[in-house]
């Protein structure tokens, strides 16, 4: 069994739908309800631990174990000088995009390690490899999500667990509405393959790293930016 987050739309509900096809269970975990027939769709912030393992519960009392694991939830957070950001907005950026995936792994893992098996995919950015300006809270939450992937992958790893993260360019996703046109163009300019990514590409990947023939790999950054990551 699957659980996504942030499956309401972009890249969590392009990774939901891909798994249905493969013939997985679903669960889905979103702030607003999912537009994919065949899932369990449960409310929940991420941001909240509690949420979090509610929703953790209620999957595996449904549908049973949960065997993969796949945040994407995840916001921009505003476009501001570092100087303009305040705490709140910190605050807000780091506990959806780095605290929630940080109670998501913390909650399956275990279950996973007892059962000696678990794929886990966390959505991080090529921002939180290479920074962006005006991007100071985002870009530090997705390096956090780098690091601690990197660190939880090598302690469960002797338990069959893949922990491996991707790093996106800017994809086309709702997530742009968030964006100034501006800072639109910067990001299109700094892709060599001249577009943003689809949502489609992204579960592609997605769907060979959270399956059994990914059987060594794990505590790894798989790039997803176009030709823009130079690491």
């Amino acid at each position: 069994m699957a659980l996504v987050t942030g499956a309401a739309s972009g890249i969590g509900a392009a990774v939901a739908a891909r798994l249905l096809t493969e013939g997985a269970k679903v669960a889905t975990l979103d702030l607003a309800a999912p537009t994919l027939e065949g899932v369990l769709g449960l409310t929940g912030d991420v941001s909240s631990s509690a949420d979090v393992d509610a929703a953790v519960a209620q999957a595996t009392a449904e549908l049973g174990p949960i065997d993969v694991l796949v945040c994407s939830a995840g916001v921009s957070g505003n476009s501001l000088r570092t100087q303009d950001v305040s705490d709140a907005e910190w605050k807000k950026v780091m506990a959806i995009n780095a605290d929630g995936v940080f109670w998501c792994n913390r909650a399956v893992a275990p279950g996973m390690a007892e059962r000696g098996y678990g794929r886990i995919v966390n959505v991080a950015s090529i921002a939180g490899k290479e920074g962006n300006p005006n991007a100071s809270a985002y870009a530090a939450a997705k390096a956090g999500v780098i690091g601690m992937s990197k660190a939880v992958g090598k302690e469960v790893a002797k338990y069959d667990i893949a922990i491996n993260v991707i790093t996106p360019a800017t994809a086309k996703t709702r997530i742009l509405d968030e964006l100034k046109p501006e800072f639109i163009d910067y990001m299109l300019s700094r892709i060599p393959r001249g577009r943003f990514l689809e949502v489609e590409e992204a579960a592609n990947m997605v769907a060979w790293l959270v399956s059994k023939e990914n059987s060594f790999t794990t505590a790894s950054v798989f790039d997803l930016s176009g030709g823009r990551a130079t690491y």
